[in-house]
């Protein structure tokens, strides 16, 4: 006994998580250079531990449940265990490994056991009642009342009134779903690195520029060959479906790409039927009668019947001028000697010529005013004018991989604001995307004090080449550019926010107003007051050119509808899963085609291009099959018509006021946005911000239909 005690006493004094509060690092920030893949279980292990005594003491407290002996000692229960998941998940996404990727197999049964052991507390959701029941009552301010309420819900929405067999069958799903997802994410990841497509010949490269040719031999020179290689990775897949000229080759790339995870090693197509049949049943379990109808509750869209009203609509407005853009490039390809119709691996292709016949503009032309290092200050200065904040790199913090750069952020008064993690490149050990995360929420502490979050962005951006024939930095297209506002957008949501409590705090919003700040911050990039700021000649210093920019501004709605379409047909194939109101069942044990075909269905309303057989999306839609999206893929529309009301302020401030970047306008969109995060419900936030109700006009008058 003694002998497990002091090994249990040695554990805990080498790993960093035991004495998280000790952290000897600015701001408290992770010490990732202590963190060592061992720590993590233990860690896990006590910091479940440590939670379950947390909510222990709140059950076995003799005294009536209040609000602060039973709400706010809730909110403060499993802080050990909140700490090395905020660690370990960033990391599973950004900095994995295959150790680690087994780690978190072994990890999730045990996470959701736990979870689900608290969530179905008799006791302690007791004494939450308790208060819930009285709240009317109770003095409490509109933050403590939106605490309260969500937290009852939640025990609530996740079985806290089932019987005793609804909880034990609760359970068992639970832990099935959280196995499914994190396999399903896991082969995504996998199969993505897996394919690989050697090139010995140059002339099979023809239309790739330079920088990407010495991208490709990159890939082959790490994996041993001495020619070109392709790889699914965005550095690669993006600019050989826009740029190469041999047809042949982007077919084998798009069907590539277009056919992870199907058979093989790393099958969804069964996972996807067992996770979709497993959220109905959670769904049923609770009388509703499909997922969705569960899912959207708390949103702003409330039913599943509004969600498909309002595809409907976008796909009314948008579905024939898609279908405009798709003739009118059949016609420019066949004037360039194409012949037959045009596959889906021919339309970025053409798509980019026709572009830039049109407006004389690419991204070729564009690159050279998109060097990374610009575009950062060009971003980071598009915060400090709008809300005055600026970003200092501090290297004392530690960071998780040598390549991320850490910065303090402070407001116009010198005031700490947050941290802020830059991840910009494709790594093996990365999944691909981009993506905001926090490492630490944002909370306001009795005695007054704000805790600054810790915010991440990690994003597949090109990388500087530098070998014996090219020596060039790192240069972005528009779309990486365009990227990286939106994923910044997501961050400042994340940094300016000034809540008391973290489950409120931040981006803690529902699913269709997450992406109403990162879509906003999209719209400065076709503004030249912006462009002018840092969009500068890498090797010249000279400003982009009034005509290229007027160019850029011509083209923003450039294949507008067709881009809609596409996300629509997304949102489409994501009801279709989350509205079954009975199992999914395979006829004849044919998964793979029973559910492209199920694809193809649920897609086909939005179709605007020949469809593919064998070809689809679903198996790597980690959107709505791993991460927060199920039945809520819809949001980015919804946001997206947000957006754009939004920005409309903005513009009606720049004709009144000569700029873009009006502070009485930033002032009123910081206070009531980014600010506020979910301390109200979003679009009360949103009228207040606005004046009124958000129309459409905003966004077919900026997709050109209006």
């Amino acid at each position: 006994m003694a002998l497990a005690a002091c090994a249990l006493l040695g554990c805990a004094k080498k790993n960093p998580f035991f004495t998280y509060e000790q952290w000897d690092t600015p701001h408290g920030t992770f010490p990732f250079n202590e963190i060592k893949l061992e720590h993590y279980k233990p860690a896990f292990e006590e910091g479940m531990k440590r939670g379950l005594a947390d909510i222990d003491s709140i059950v076995n407290n003799p005294e009536a449940p209040t609000f602060e002996n039973t709400i706010e000692a809730y909110l403060n229960s499993g802080k050990m265990l909140e700490i090395v998941e905020e660690c370990f998940f960033n990391l599973t996404s950004a900095e994995t490994s295959d150790e680690m990727q087994a780690l978190e197999q072994e990890i999730m049964p045990l996470l959701s056991d736990y979870e689900t052991t608290v969530l179905l507390n008799e006791a302690l959701f007791a004494r939450i009642k308790a208060v819930y029941d009285q709240r009317d009552s109770l003095d409490l301010d509109p933050e403590q009342r939106k605490v309260l309420d969500d937290i009852y819900e939640g025990f609530a929405e996740n079985g806290a009134n089932l019987d005793e067999a609804g909880k034990e069958k609760l359970r068992e799903l639970t832990l099935r779903l959280s196995d499914l997802t994190t396999r399903y994410g896991q082969n995504v990841l996998n199969a993505t690195n897996a394919w690989t497509y050697e090139i010995t010949d140059e002339k099979e490269l023809a239309g790739l520029n330079n920088d990407t040719k010495a991208i490709l031999k990159e890939v082959a020179a790490k994996n041993g060959k001495s020619g070109w290689m392709l790889d699914l990775k965005p550095t690669t897949y993006i600019p050989v479906m826009e740029d190469a000229d041999s047809r042949a080759l982007r077919e084998i790339l798009y069907k590539a790409y277009n056919t992870r995870c199907v058979g093989g090693e790393f099958d969804n197509t069964g996972i996807i039927v067992n996770i979709a049949n497993t959220r109905l049943e959670m769904a049923q379990l609770f009388g509703k009668t499909t997922y969705a109808e569960k899912s959207l509750h708390k949103t702003c869209a409330e039913t599943q019947d509004n969600v498909v009203n309002f595809l409907g609509q976008l796909r009314d407005a948008y579905v024939a001028p898609a279908k405009a853009e798709v003739a009118e490039l059949q016609e420019y390809a066949n004037s360039l000697g194409f012949e037959g119709e045009l596959m889906p691996w021919d339309w970025s292709y053409y798509s980019k010529k026709l572009k830039d016949a049109k407006y004389s503009i690419s991204d070729d032309v564009l690159r050279p005013y998109f060097e990374l290092e610009q575009v950062k200050q060009g971003i980071f200065g598009l915060a400090e004018r709008l809300y005055g904040i600026h970003f200092v790199e501090n290297k004392d913090i530690q960071v998780y991989n040598p390549e991320v750069s850490a910065y303090d952020v402070y407001d116009a008064n010198n005031q700490f604001v947050a941290v802020y993690y830059a991840d910009f490149h494709p790594r093996d050990s990365k999944r691909g995307g981009a993506w905001m995360s926090e490492f630490k929420a944002q909370w306001i502490e009795k005695d007054g004090t704000d805790s600054r979050p810790h915010i991440v962005n990690v994003m597949n951006l090109t990388r500087a080449i530098h070998n014996d024939s090219i020596d060039k930095p790192a240069l972005l297209s528009y779309d990486d550019v365009e990227t990286f506002l939106h994923e910044f957008g997501h961050a400042l949501h994340g940094m300016l926010t000034k809540c008391h409590y973290a489950m409120l705090s931040g981006t803690s919003v529902p699913r269709d107003f997450v992406e109403l700040p990162s879509q906003f911050n999209e719209n400065f990039l076709g503004e030249k007051e912006f462009l002018d700021t840092f969009a500068k000649h890498y090797q010249t210093g000279e400003a982009m050119p009034q005509d290229l920019i007027d160019k850029i501004k011509a083209s923003n709605n450039y294949h507008a509808a067709y881009a809609c379409v596409r996300q629509l047909s997304f949102g489409y194939l994501d009801m279709a899963w989350h509205m079954l109101d009975k199992p999914f069942e395979v006829a004849d044990k044919d998964t793979i085609n029973a559910v492209i075909n199920f694809t193809n269905d649920a897609m086909e309303p939005v179709r605007v291009m020949p469809n593919v057989a064998g070809t689809h999306m679903v198996t790597a839609f980690t959107h709505i099959f791993s991460g927060g999206y199920a039945a809520g893929y819809y949001s980015y529309k919804w946001s997206e018509l947000l957006d754009a009301d939004a920005f409309a302020q903005f513009q009606l401030a720049q004709e009144k006021n000569g700029s873009i970047f009006d502070k009485e306008t930033a002032d009123r969109w910081r206070e009531n946005i980014l600010e506020r995060g979910n301390t109200e419900e979003p679009m009360v936030l949103y009228r207040r911000f606005r004046g009124g109700d958000p129309t459409v006009d905003a966004l077919l008058k900026r997709d050109g239909l209006k």
